[in-house]
């Protein structure tokens, strides 16, 4: 139930979306009294929101909802603001704005080849180490631009081995309680201190595989493999089969192993299978590619390449690579709903604030920023940085009191920028709402992180109202049966995004009807690839 609040500082203490017909023929327009004194009987905001909460599609379901004015923190509407729900990928924002106040919004990560042996003409004595310190965005162009530098150096031997060394970060790989039938998904993918991503949308420890018909019935289907390596074996089963057959082509990844099973029939005709799959130790994805490059540019380095070791202390640095600027970075991260960069950015946390690149301690050091914005961190449990994990749990209330309190930050409009934004089509501007809340006064207006698991679904972030009030909201939703709700979260963004609230005039908008045919409505549409959202 909404129920009046008392006005506080700001500073106290997958798929789809849904494209909306014209607001005119969803809603009602309301005359009423003081928003903030809105209750469950008053034809006020808490009316307008409380009707949208009573969808049919919510029903037997869990929902925590705050509106507050974005310039004084006044909460304007709250419904079981305190109950601690899933939040799914709003995880993200606590992720996201500790890392920019705790690394700064000009953090680079590095990627460095270092030697600590002797060098004699073009031959370099010792071992070779490629050390990494977190960087997701690393691709293998980046890498082979590495061994482009070191054979400039004039270097084209090494007497040792290639020692990967990923020691920046721990060796726990996966997050906790992250579910293992994921595994083979690219966005439930390793974590480690050196890695590699295979295109611009940067997803760490992944490969692309892409397998087209072959040129008649009975032949292997064609499957290349992006960017091209020996450290992951495919197993072709797969079969082309006369044009109309259904296509059962499947792409899967044998737990414990880098051997990618390519399986069923793909019909003549048709329009090739595209799927991005994890690896098994991306330390070793990225040695391995680096081995490459090397090869490629005339380098011969002595046997295989050794995992795990850290760098000697006075080792020279060689070739180096800096990445983008965290406050770049915050894109893909952001508008794609990227996990591999919140864990990622969550071990660099923790190493930069106690030494240790761990989950533990990024998670702690956020738990304490979090604490200084205001939010009741007692109330609040987090367990990864993504929000991959069901653990994870945030009242929409402490979400709304972290919008409100990074506002002053000196790195808010990077950071705000990197938000989602309603019904822009450019993918790197609309992200996961690029084909959301079009046609409505919330288009190009709305900014906000969505949120997609089974039964969980959130939108947190800003809008503008009809009179030029801005406007922070947090809808967190849980335990429903329907295949999504994001129509529910959607009409409440459009409601205000079509009102006065200062006035006290009120536009409901009305939730269409959610549609049957959407299996993936329960994962943010950005972990879809390629991408539809």
């Amino acid at each position: 139930m909404s129920r009046p609040v008392n006005p506080v500082s700001h500073r106290r203490g997958h798929r789809r979306g849904w494209i909306w017909t014209a607001v005119a023929g969803l809603a009602c327009t309301l005359s009423l009294s003081s928003p903030a004194d809105a209750g469950p009987s008053d034809t006020g905001l808490g009316k307008a929101i409380d009707t949208i909460l009573s969808d049919a599609h919510l029903d037997g379901g869990a929902a925590s909802v705050v509106i507050a004015d974005a310039t004084t923190g006044e909460r304007l509407y709250r419904h079981d603001a305190a109950d601690r729900l899933m939040p799914a990928s709003n995880t993200k924002l606590p992720t996201s704005v500790a890392a920019m106040a705790l690394l700064g919004p000009d953090h680079r990560y590095t990627t460095d080849v270092l030697a600590t042996g002797a060098r004699r003409g073009s031959t370099l004595h010792g071992d070779l180490y490629l050390r990494g310190s977190g960087d997701p965005t690393m691709l293998a162009a980046d890498y082979e631009r590495l061994a482009a530098d070191l054979a400039a150096s004039g270097i084209d031997g090494v007497t040792g081995r290639l020692v990967a060394d990923d020691t920046r970060f721990d060796d726990q790989r996966l997050g906790r309680s992250w579910a293992a039938d994921d595994e083979s998904s690219y966005y439930s993918a390793q974590i480690s201190a050196l890695t590699l991503a295979p295109d611009t949308d940067y997803d760490a420890g992944t490969v692309v595989v892409e397998a087209a018909p072959g040129a008649r019935p009975g032949d292997r289907p064609r499957v290349k493999l992006t960017p091209p390596n020996d450290y992951v074996r495919l197993d072709i089963r797969a079969t082309t089969v006369e044009a109309g057959r259904p296509d059962t082509l499947t792409v899967e990844r044998r737990h414990g192993t880098n051997t990618i099973t390519v399986s069923g029939d793909i019909p003549l005709g048709t329009n090739a299978t595209k799927e991005w799959i994890s690896v098994w130790e991306p330390t070793g994805y990225a040695a391995a590619v680096f081995a490459d490059a090397l090869a490629d540019h005339g380098v011969r380095v002595t046997g295989s390449p050794r995992l795990g070791r850290a760098t000697p202390p006075g080792a020279r640095t060689l070739a180096s690579h800096r990445s983008m600027p965290l406050k770049e970075l915050m894109h893909p991260f952001m508008k794609l709903s990227n996990n591999m960069h919140a864990e990622a950015l969550t071990k660099t946390i923790g190493h930069r604030a106690s030494g240790r690149g761990t989950w533990d301690a990024g998670l702690a050091a956020i738990s304490g920023y979090l604490a200084k914005e205001g939010v009741r961190t007692g109330s609040v449990r987090q367990v990864d940085g993504s929000g991959l994990s069901r653990m994870n749990l945030f009242p929409a209330e402490e979400l709304a009191t972290l919008l409100l309190s990074v506002r002053d930050a000196p790195w808010y409009a990077d950071w705000k920028a990197s938000l989602p934004v309603a019904c822009a089509p450019d993918r790197a501007v609309g992200g996961t709402l690029r084909s959301r809340m079009c046609s409505t006064p919330a288009a190009l207006n709305a900014r906000a992180k969505t949120g997609s698991l089974t039964g969980a679904s959130a939108l947190s972030g800003y809008v503008t109202d009809a009179g030029g009030r801005e406007l922070v909201f947090s809808v967190v939703l849980n335990n429903y049966l329907a295949s999504s709700v994001k129509n529910i979260e959607d009409a409440i963004v459009v409601t205000l995004a079509s009102s006065n609230t200062a006035k006290g005039t009120f536009t409901t908008a009305r939730p269409p009807g959610t549609r049957t045919a959407e299996p993936d409505a329960v994962l943010e549409c950005s972990w879809r690839k390629p991408a539809r959202c």
